[in-house]
Order: C-alpha cells, then structure tokens, then sequence
C-alpha cells in the first residue's frame, strides 16, 4: 500500500474529497481499533487542511476587498 501523500501538499478540493472518504471509511466501521484511530488522525489532519484553505481564501477576499475600498476612496 502506497504511503499517504503529504496533507500539507493537498489541494482544498483533494483534501476535502480524501475527508470525505475518511469519513465514509469510519462511518461504515474499520477491522481494528489502530486503522479507525489512524483514519480518524488523518481525517482531523484533512480537516485542518482545509480550513486552513478556507482561512486563506478569506484573507484573500478580505484584502481585495480593502483594495477595492480604498481605490474607490480615491477617485
């Protein structure tokens, strides 16, 4: 089995669909409690990735919009 990729290096969209996918994992139930407490560890890794996706996007919009305000102040 192929090593997990790296969540810092994820997409918003892929770390999101991996959540899913972790989430569906755990929903339906792991053989043994070590693979259900790793998926759970990596879902809260994948979770925190994409708020951290989220968080950016927000400053993002954030400062455009001060850029648009003080361009508008300016004319």
């Amino acid at each position: 089995m192929a090593a997990p990729v790296d969540v810092s290096k994820l997409s918003y969209e892929d770390a999101r669909n991996e959540l899913v996918a972790v989430v569906s994992q755990l929903e339906q139930g792991s053989p043994t409690l070590e693979e259900t407490l790793a998926l759970w560890e990596r879902g809260e890794a994948l979770a925190k990735r994409c708020e951290e996706w989220l968080v950016g996007a927000k400053e993002r919009l954030n400062a455009a919009r001060a850029g648009l305000d003080t361009g508008a102040a300016a004319e």
